[in-house]
């Protein structure tokens, strides 16, 4: 099984989640400090945390172009699909036509995933600012 795809894919699952959780109690509390101080916030965080924890994982296997890239298009087809039976949300043609594209590059990226690096290189530079 490859791992890191599954790891990206539930990740993007928990952030999606989270998203919707906070569209959806933002909305009703509004940008509030009882909004903020409600049980839903905190299971947002853990759910928030817990796909961050994947996220970092991915991280270390993959380059980082890569895992923006699959992070995008797992993001982009999760939230079109969910938007689409979960909200009613219908997009123009065009917009389906590229996320039709943004799949396609996926499925490309899948089917040579096998001969990427899956294990990035050390960086090599000087850290001050951002390695303290």
């Amino acid at each position: 099984m490859n791992w890191p795809i599954v790891v990206a894919l539930g990740a993007q699952l928990l952030f999606s989640i989270s998203d919707f959780m906070g569209r959806y109690y933002m909305s009703r509390f509004g940008f509030t400090p009882e909004a903020f101080l409600s049980w839903w916030f905190v299971v947002y965080m853990l759910i928030r945390t817990i796909a961050t924890i994947g996220q970092l994982y991915i991280f270390s296997t993959l380059e980082l172009g890569k895992t923006i890239a699959v992070f995008a298009a797992f993001g982009l087809l999760i939230a079109n699909v969910a938007g689409f039976f979960l909200l009613g949300e219908v997009l123009s043609w065009q917009a389906y036509l590229a996320i039709v594209l943004v799949m396609l590059a996926l499925a490309l990226l899948a089917v040579y995933w096998s001969s990427l690096d899956m294990h990035p290189k050390p960086l090599k530079t000087n850290c001050t600012l951002i390695c303290l």
